[in-house]
């Protein structure tokens, strides 16, 4: 099979370690959904990753959590919203994921699609944040994103989500993050070719 025509490779990030975590029950919503759409999807578990800098980064959850990334095409990150912004968990995760590892960078030219949940009123910081991070790590973060209010309002006792104009918006943004990452995996080498990273290159070699 050639690279461009395995299914979508999509890696989601979630941003809480309770045992009902509404960030990952968004989360797991979204993977069924772009699953039935013919994506491939995998999850980090940020359950026992150490903070950033306490460890070595041959510690085997940041060596997992890197090959993870190099391994998608595309990325989902789910945050609660917390004192008006992600979570430290998210964030973690994130921080332990550089812009290079040697030739090879671990985020550069993938598609990322932004989701938060709130336990009151909808809000939008999260994402925001999450939009700036994504830059950052120089992503292709999709237009649409979900921000679902009074998550606990808004899941089956199975965890599913319900019928609700907040699980139509994840469709929608699935439906983006798919159509995006189709479009873009065969261009990335060309839209991420930089002139700043060519020229430092011919000084490096000279």
């Amino acid at each position: 099979m050639s690279d461009l025509e395995h299914p979508p490779r999509i890696l989601f990030l979630y941003g809480s370690l309770r045992k009902r975590s509404y960030s990952r029950l968004l989360a797991e919503e979204a993977a069924r959904i772009i699953t039935d759409m013919g994506a491939e999807v995998k999850f980090f578990d940020p359950c026992d990753l150490p903070l950033r800098g306490q460890v070595e980064e041959s510690h085997p959850k940041v060596q997992e959590l890197r090959e993870l990334s190099q391994w998608s095409e595309g990325q989902v990150w789910s945050s609660p919203e917390m004192h008006g912004n992600v979570t430290g968990i998210l964030k973690n995760q994130i921080d332990w994921i550089p812009l290079n590892i040697g030739s090879v960078r671990p985020t550069q030219g993938k598609t990322l699609a932004v989701m938060q949940v709130s336990g009151g009123s909808q809000s939008f910081n999260a994402v925001n944040t999450l939009r700036l991070l994504g830059r950052w790590m120089r992503m292709f973060t999709i237009p649409n994103q979900s921000s679902v209010a009074k998550a606990y309002q808004e899941f089956n006792e199975d965890g599913t989500m319900k019928d609700s104009p907040y699980r139509d918006r994840v469709i929608d943004v699935m439906e983006e993050l798919y159509k995006f990452t189709l479009l873009l995996r065969d261009k990335v080498d060309y839209l991420t070719d930089r002139h700043s990273e060519r020229k430092a290159k011919t000084t490096n070699n000279k």
